[in-house]
């Protein structure tokens, strides 16, 4: 591991957080990005049924989130799908930068011995 490189396993509690952040933090800017838009649409147009009543004063929205008999599956399995699509990605990524930097270390210590 390069000093310039990042660790990959901040990237993963950071995606469970916010979709696209994960990616953000691996330096992927645009790719998290279009996470991030993609899984606020799926919250803000599929369910929104669960969001309504996020602008009430009466009950605060993360109060009525977590009424599981008030939020029904088909409200929250597009934005669940599209995070768990996001944290494969993002391990996918990790994947497939550490098999890049074995591969790399391998061909130093080819170059070395000749």
């Amino acid at each position: 591991m390069s000093e310039l490189s990042r660790p990959v396993w901040p990237a993963y509690p950071l995606s469970a957080l916010v979709a696209g952040l994960g990616h953000c933090y691996l330096g992927r800017w645009k790719r998290g990005g279009i996470w991030f838009v993609l899984y606020a649409l799926a919250v803000a147009f599929l369910s929104a049924r669960s969001l309504s009543g996020a602008l009430d004063l009466d009950e605060p929205f993360v109060v009525t989130a977590l009424q599981f008999d008030a939020v029904s599956y088909a409200d929250v399995a597009v934005p669940l799908a599209i995070l768990l699509v996001c944290l494969l990605d993002v391990y996918l990524i990790g994947l497939t930068e550490r098999t890049a930097a074995r591969t790399a270390g391998a061909d130093d210590l080819h170059s070395n011995r000749s």
